[in-house]
């Protein structure tokens, strides 16, 4: 499938579901995470919270509060924080789960940080690659727009340059 990479916050993103770029005890802390409970409201949290703890690379769904979207996916790409660091196998399980589970959803619309990287500690380039090659293996039932996003410039350039090795340039 193939997906664009574009540049911003992604609380202020509109499609049906936002990822969040979680930990295992689906605490919002900081980066995405914190972004996106300061737009949604503290509801966020506390739903997220109840849900968790969830399995490394396992997502959870809650509303999306005051965020313009339906859902938010909080994909676990890294162990809670302090207990360890992402791995290329929790960023392509946390991928993969959450395109399956806006598939389930019935999304069409979806917008993905590089989960795994940035607080969690793993290479930008390399997550970044994982979770493309994650996005164009992947076949969807009712996803048909899928944006990965970046925050910085370094980020945006980074990803973009990535993505393009992914899918041939074809964005």
């Amino acid at each position: 499938m193939d997906f664009e990479v574009i540049q911003g916050d992604i609380a202020e993103e509109s499609a049906d579901v936002l990822v969040n770029a979680a930990g295992t005890s689906l605490q919002m802390g900081s980066g995405v995470a914190g972004a996106l409970r300061r737009k949604a409201g503290q509801e966020i949290n506390e739903e997220a919270v109840e849900k968790g703890p969830v399995d490394l690379g396992a997502v959870a769904v809650t509303d999306a509060y005051a965020l313009d979207a339906a859902w938010v996916i909080h994909a676990a790409a890294m162990p809670h924080y302090g207990d360890g660091r992402a791995t290329a196998e929790s960023i392509a399980d946390a991928t993969r789960n959450t395109l399956r589970r806006a598939d389930e959803l019935g999304a069409e619309s979806l917008v993905m940080p590089a989960l795994g990287c940035g607080v969690a500690g793993f290479a930008l380039a390399e997550g970044a690659r994982i979770i493309g090659d994650g996005i164009q293996a992947y076949s969807p039932e009712s996803l048909s727009d899928v944006r990965l996003i970046a925050y910085s410039d370094e980020e945006y350039e980074t990803i973009k340059r990535v993505a393009e090795g992914v899918t041939g340039g074809a964005e």
